[in-house]
């Protein structure tokens, strides 16, 4: 009887910290088919990222042609000052390679530290940190992927579905610029 009471109490706290994350989870977004998405898109000219609206932009000159819902890290307010800081970094950067087999389902290299962001960091004595990536889900996650979706969780990176992570990295070329905005 104090046994399970015992364990009551401990998964109580557990539980409703999980309810409280699916709570804020957005709903999946309906898969679409690889070959029709990919077989009337135009050339894709810039990725553009709105962390407020946690939307990230595929243009064509201009025309936003995809639209993906992102997670951002665990602190997404502000310019990445630091590694470890947990935020995203603000700015121009250039999408300049990419990892196929990551921690995460495909990643694709964001070009930051910029040479002002060194300097940013430096005038604080801070490491910028790097390694930011638009990427896919933890490839651990499992059973357990619908619970990232709608949610920030990453260290500062910009995370979407595995799906849409296809679709990005077979549209968006090495050398595409990228404007991440508040």
């Amino acid at each position: 009887m104090r046994i399970a009471l015992i364990i009551s109490l401990l998964l109580v706290p557990i539980l409703a910290n999980a309810n409280e994350l699916l709570a804020k989870a957005e709903p999946r977004m309906p898969a679409v088919s690889s070959q029709a998405a990919h077989a009337s898109t135009p050339e894709i000219t810039q990725v553009l990222v709105h962390k407020t609206e946690r939307r990230l932009y595929l243009l064509s000159d201009q025309e936003a042609v995809k639209e993906y819902r992102i997670s951002l890290g665990d602190n997404p307010e502000g310019h990445k000052l630091s590694e470890g800081d947990e935020r995203t970094p603000e700015g121009d950067y250039t999408l300049d390679w990419r990892l196929a087999d990551s921690d995460f389902y495909k990643a694709i290299h964001i070009s930051y530290p910029s040479a002002r962001d060194r300097e940013l960091a430096d005038a604080w004595g801070l490491d910028p940190g790097g390694s930011i990536m638009i990427h896919g889900l933890p490839n651990n996650a499992g059973d357990m992927a619908f619970a990232y979706i709608g949610l920030d969780w990453t260290d500062g990176c910009i995370a979407v579905s595995n799906e849409a992570m296809d679709e990005i990295w077979t549209l968006v070329k090495n050398g595409t610029p990228i404007r991440i905005e508040p």
